[in-house]
């Protein structure tokens, strides 16, 4: 009974440990059978999509395969159409080249024919020299001995004339020269007169052309400005204030500014004295700003000297800047601008510096255009050629010298030295721009109004005209007239003949230019007249 209770005890026992263990194993085994049935299904349906895919990739690459089948055919048939065009080509040419060739062959074979010709024909002609040849050495023996029977029947003539004419060679040949160079001479006199006329007709001609259209195109002013020194008083009182107590307003202003002040009895004005015209302006606008003012003493006219001189020196250099501008000259040395600006206050027989300059500017440059000369260097060397003027006073020498050691010191070209130094033909012109610089000078100087000149300098030039013409051998009188613009000369006609008047005439021409200075140009007459006179008694 118990081993029945303890069998039962421990098949229960049992029960209840191997009823779990197999509950898992059948839950396990159920997992793992639905896992590989779902497992299964997958791997179907995988398998049916690699199918599908392998069976698009197959219809594709079929496709892809007649493409690339259809390409190869065209690309075939476009390289057979690419070679017969090729092949084409290469024939044409070919046959081009065949054709030129057969062209080159037929013109060397008539070259050749040509060169056979003139090979023949050579050989004739030089058949042909020799047998000259052998003429000519005939001929020539026959001349020398014509010549030897020639040259002592001459020298038999030679003998015969000399006792005929009872001159020996010599004398006859000098005789012969003397006759034949007075012929020559007055064959040259007649040649040069009728060269001259006609060269002076046509270069008065041109000259005039060129220059009426310069002056008619340049737009300057004609005036001629003269600057007065002289400061208009509102009444004779204010004289009194100026000199100040013991006259030490006055000498305030006369040493602040360097000009000397003459207060005499002209009615209403003072007169302002000084070479340094810059100077004379500042002392200028002072004596009028003082006036205006009212307040006249020492401390107040150093003041307004000082502000005067600051307002002129930027008035200058602006007046400089206005002027390069004007006249189309640019990059000029800052320095060389306020010269020019200096020359607004500088003037020349009464004749304005800075217009001057301007005026020869334009006439340069429009006469350099109408020659087809430099019209820049032209305008730039007519601007500067009275540089020198600007410091004339300051610095010994020339305006001529100055200025061109100013060009040279500020970096100019040597074109434009050169015009400046050979403006007024201190040294010979070498350039074209040179001589048009000459030239507008002469015209701006030279045209009515634009200068005034004193008794004195007319007077000395008009005798110093005389004093050289009177210098040649054979002038019996010499009037200077034109106001110097003709010199005429009377010649004494037994000492001068009608030929020597022409050379007479260049000469003193000559010496006038080499000798005096003058605007424009100088007519030299020389008159030979012969007079026979003879009394009836």
């Amino acid at each position: 009974m118990l081993r029945n209770l303890l069998f039962c005890a421990s098949t229960s026992t049992i029960l209840a440990i191997v009823l779990p263990i197999v509950a898992l194993i059948a839950g396990v085994a159920g997992g793992i059978i639905v896992s590989m049935v779902m497992q299964k299904k997958k791997l179907g349906d995988a398998k049916q999509s690699a199918n599908k895919i392998i069976e698009e990739a197959y219809n594709k690459a079929k496709e892809v395969q007649s493409q690339a089948k259809n390409s190869q055919k065209e690309a075939i048939l476009e390289a057979k159409e690419e070679i017969q065009q090729l092949k084409a080509e290469l024939d044409r040419e070919l046959k081009e080249r065949r054709n030129e060739v057969q062209r080159s062959e037929q013109r060397i074979s008539q070259r050749e024919d040509a060169l056979e010709k003139k090979e023949d024909a050579l050989e004739k002609k030089l058949e042909a020299v020799e047998k000259t040849k052998a003429s000519i050495a005939e001929k020539e023996s026959r001349i020398d001995a014509k010549k030897a029977e020639i040259d002592s029947a001459h020298e038999r003539m030679l003998g015969e004339i000399e006792k005929v004419s009872q001159l020996t060679r010599e004398e006859a040949k000098a005789q012969l020269f003397k006759e034949i160079e007075e012929d020559a001479k007055r064959d040259a006199a007649k040649l040069v007169r009728e060269i001259e006329a006609e060269a002076k007709e046509e270069a008065e001609k041109k000259s005039r052309s060129i220059i009426a259209t310069a002056v008619q195109r340049c737009a300057v002013d004609h005036s001629a400005e003269i600057t007065v020194s002289v400061v208009n008083l509102p009444n004779d009182e204010m004289k009194g204030r100026i000199i100040g107590r013991e006259g030490r307003n006055i000498r305030a202003l006369e040493n602040a500014t360097g000009v000397d002040l003459i207060i005499d009895d002209t009615p209403e004005a003072v007169v302002l004295s000084g070479f340094d015209p810059v100077r004379r302006e500042v002392a200028r606008i002072t004596l009028e700003k003082l006036i205006a003012d009212g307040r006249i003493h020492p401390a107040r006219i150093e003041e307004v000297v000082e502000k005067t001189r600051k307002e002129l020196d930027n008035q200058i250099k602006e007046t400089g800047d206005n002027a390069t501008f004007e006249a189309g000259v640019f990059n000029l040395h800052p320095d060389l601008v306020r010269l020019l600006g200096r020359l607004k206050y500088r003037t020349s027989y009464g004749q304005n510096v800075l217009k001057h300059s301007l005026e020869v500017s334009y006439l340069a440059g429009l006469m350099a255009a109408e020659l087809g000369a430099d019209v820049k260097l032209a305008k730039r060397a007519g601007l500067l050629h009275d540089i020198g003027k600007a410091v004339d006073h300051e610095v010994e020498g020339t305006h001529i010298t100055i200025g061109a050691d100013l060009a040279k010191k500020y970096k100019e070209s040597k074109e434009v030295i050169h015009c400046i130094a050979a403006h007024h033909n201190d040294i010979e012109p070498q350039t074209v721009e040179a001589i048009l610089v000459q030239c507008a000078d002469a015209i701006s100087g030279a045209r009515p109004g634009a200068r005034r000149e004193s008794l004195d300098n007319y007077v000395k030039r008009l005798e110093k005209l005389e004093e050289i013409a009177n210098s040649f051998n054979g002038v019996e009188k010499s009037f200077a007239i034109q106001a110097g613009r003709e010199v005429r000369i009377i010649v004494k006609p037994e000492v001068v003949n009608d030929n020597a008047t022409v050379f007479m005439a260049k000469d003193i021409a000559k010496k006038i230019e080499s000798e005096m200075e003058y605007p424009g140009q100088i007519k030299v007459n020389v008159i030979r007249e012969m007079r026979s006179v003879e009394y009836a008694k």
